[in-house]
C-alpha cells in the first residue's frame, strides 16, 4: 500500500505516522505561565538532539481536530523553562490521567495525583515521582505550520539533572536494567522497557565492520542464518581465522556425525553458528562456521 499523505485526513495521516514512527520516548512536561498556574503534560514527539551542549527537543502539536493549541505551548512562551520528568512503568497510568484536558486554573499535579517539587534552577516545579527529572531553560521556539496536527518544536537546553539512587549502578551511571522506561506507540499503545525485552548489539566504534558483501558466498547466502545473524557476523573489523585452541564438543560431533555428506555438515555448522549469534557468542559462531573451510 501506498499512501499519499496529502491525500488524506489529518487524523489519518496520525494513525499511521504514530503506529509506525515508534517506540518514542514520552516528555512529561511541567511548565508555568506568568500568572503561575501550573500545566503538566506528556508529548510523545520529543528526544535528545544534542549532548553538548544538552538539547532536547518536543512538539506541543496542534490539536487535529479544531486547531488549538495546548496550555504547555502557552506556557513555555511566556515562561521560557521547562522540567521534563522522564516516564517510567511506575508512573505511567497517572502520566496519561494528566494529559487529560482540563481547564488552564487545574493543576494536573494534583489531578493525577504527582508530588510537586521545587527545582533548583528553573521555576516550574518536578515530579517528585519521576526517577531522572531535567531542568531545561527554552532556546527557542518553532512553529512547523498553523493547520491542526502542525508541530511546535521546543527547543531545550538542559540545565540540570535529577537522578534517583535507586536506579544507578555500582559506578553511579544509570543501570538500563532498572530504569523501566515507557514508550509510546499507536493509538493506545506502550511499550514497557524492562530486563526481559533489552539487549544488546555491538556498535562498531573507530574500526569498521567488514561488512555483509565481505563474507564468504557460502555464508552470506546461507539459508539458516539471518539478516540479524549476518550483521553480526559483518561487524568484526577483520575476518576471523582458525583458532586451533577453540574446543567445542557439539563442533566436534557435528564433524564426526555429518564429514561424509558435506551438504548436511553445512546445514548443522549454520545451525549451530545461528544458536551461537542468537545467544550472542559471534566469536564462537565465526569459529564454527570456519570449521567448513
Amino acid at each position: 500500500m501506498i499512501i499519499n499523505l496529502k491525500e488524506i485526513k489529518p487524523a489519518d495521516a496520525q494513525n499511521y505516522l504514530q503506529h509506525a514512527i515508534a517506540p518514542r520516548p514520552i516528555c512529561f512536561a511541567s511548565t508555568i505561565d506568568k500568572a503561575g498556574n501550573i500545566n503538566l503534560s506528556p508529548f510523545s514527539f520529543f528526544n535528545l538532539f544534542s549532548s553538548n551542549p544538552p538539547v532536547v527537543v518536543f512538539s506541543p502539536s496542534r490539536r487535529v481536530r479544531d486547531n488549538t493549541t495546548k496550555h504547555t505551548l502557552q506556557n513555555v512562551l511566556e515562561v521560557p523553562e521547562v522540567v521534563i520528568n522522564i516516564v517510567d512503568y511506575d508512573m505511567v497510568q497517572q502520566m496519561s490521567l494528566a494529559s487529560c484536558e482540563f481547564p488552564n486554573e487545574i493543576n494536573e499535579f494534583a489531578k493525577a495525583g504527582f508530588t510537586e517539587e521545587k527545582a533548583t534552577m528553573v521555576t516550574p516545579p518536578m515530579v517528585k515521582e519521576s526517577k531522572v527529572k531535567l531542568e531545561c531553560k527554552v532556546l527557542e521556539v518553532k512553529p512547523l505550520g498553523t493547520e491542526g496536527g502542525a508541530g511546535n518544536l521546543v527547543i531545550c537546553e538542559i540545565l540540570c539533572m535529577h537522578i534517583d539512587e535507586s536506579i544507578l549502578g555500582a559506578d553511579k551511571k544509570i543501570d538500563q536494567t532498572k530504569l523501566h522506561h515507557v514508550a509510546r506507540l499507536g493509538g493506545d499503545w506502550y511499550a514497557k522497557i524492562d530486563e526481559t525485552n533489552l539487549f544488546k548489539v555491538a556498535k562498531p566504534n573507530t574500526q569498521l565492520g567488514i561488512g555483509v558483501d565481505a563474507l564468504p558466498e557460502s555464508i552470506r547466502n546461507s539459508k539458516l542464518l539471518t539478516g540479524n545473524n549476518l550483521g553480526q557476523l559483518a561487524n568484526v573489523h577483520e575476518m576471523p581465522f582458525v583458532d586451533p585452541a577453540f574446543n567445542d564438543d557439539k563442533l566436534k560431533n557435528i564433524i564426526q556425525y555429518f564429514s561424509i555428506n558435506p551438504e548436511d555438515m553445512d546445514k548443522e555448522l549454520h545451525r549451530y553458528a545461528k544458536e551461537l549469534l542468537d545467544s550472542g557468542k559471534v566469536a564462537e559462531a565465526w569459529q564454527v562456521l570456519l570449521a567448513d573451510y
